[in-house]
């Protein structure tokens, strides 16, 4: 099997003349460099130089050897000369999935100051409603607000996130403010619906207190509910009931005054925002403009809005 040592090694033969020559430039001692020339030769069954005491000339055949040696060893140049401008600047696509308010509120954004960072990277970004299988090969990354189940990925916290007790505070001037997480029971609660049920339940972690103070289950139900986040948010605003909804979609409406926090001593913590992606991406062996991705979303989330105003 030819190997690029022996295209190297002809080329630089015919292009010196001579073996001593092309030791030199080769770095290597010329009976080293004669003993691989006739090795290859008795390889290729054929003579590559007509040898004389004064000067090598190639054969018919070694002419054509030299033209595909010089054609593949200028493509592997090439090669190697691609690959490593994709390490200085990258290049290439990456699809990321998303979910719908999330991905449109904060993900795109900051996809947008990527790609004016690295105008060579092409960015895809899916909105959808649940985390795809990342081990099909369909999409390479995913930012969401929760880790999956199972262990056939990679993630990596990029901000805190929660869920909170909100609602408009002309709700809170007809019906009242709940005392305790049971008093829930009897309020009109706003519902994102994930399957056909009657009532859900929200389970609510005591802030601020002992480590093994343990979460608070309620039972909820309102006239109201749907599969849309965005949809139950704006019945809140209209003072419909009580919803609990993450910080980064209602921080800005209740530093505006038109939510108000309820129960603020207790809220759902399951919420953090993640960057995700399959195995096979891991640190070292990640493309290039993956792992910048990664480090870009890591600053860009390092100081969350939701979290830097406090309500």
């Amino acid at each position: 099997m030819i190997d690029r040592p022996d295209l190297l090694l002809v080329t630089q033969v015919a292009a010196q003349g001579s073996l001593a020559a092309a030791a030199r430039q080769l770095d290597l001692e010329p009976p080293a460099v004669s003993k691989r020339l006739a090795a290859l030769e008795a390889q290729l069954g054929v003579r590559l130089f007509h040898r004389t005491t004064r000067r090598l000339a190639l054969t018919d055949e070694g002419e054509l050897f030299c033209a595909q040696a010089q054609t593949l060893l200028a493509g592997l140049q090439a090669l190697e000369d691609g690959l490593q401008a994709r390490r200085v600047e990258p290049r290439g696509s990456v699809r990321i999935a998303s979910s719908f308010g999330f991905g449109r509120r904060w993900v795109a954004p900051a996809l947008s100051a990527f790609q004016q960072r690295h105008p060579q990277v092409e960015l895809q970004l899916h909105l959808m409603e649940q985390l795809p299988d990342l081990t099909s090969g369909g999409i390479d990354c995913a930012v969401w607000l929760w880790t999956p189940r199972h262990g056939q990925a990679v993630t990596r916290k990029l901000a805190a996130n929660r869920r909170v007790l909100v609602a408009s505070p002309d709700y809170v001037a007809r019906r009242g403010a709940p005392r305790l997480p049971a008093d829930l029971a009897q309020h009109d609660c706003l519902v994102v619906r994930e399957h056909d049920s009657r009532y859900a339940q929200w389970r609510l972690t005591p802030l601020g207190r002992k480590r093994d103070a343990r979460p608070v289950t309620v039972r909820v139900q309102g006239p109201l509910s749907s599969n849309s986040g965005e949809v139950v948010r704006d019945w809140a605003l209209a003072g419909h009931g009580i919803m609990l909804r993450s910080l980064w979609d209602v921080h800005e409406a209740l530093a505006a005054g038109r939510l108000v926090q309820l129960l603020p001593g207790y809220a759902m913590l399951d919420a953090d925002v993640h960057w995700v992606a399959p195995q096979r991406a891991q640190a070292d062996s990640a493309p290039l403009r993956l792992r910048l991705l990664q480090d870009h979303l890591l600053q860009w989330f390092a100081t969350p809005p939701w979290l830097t105003n406090p309500t």
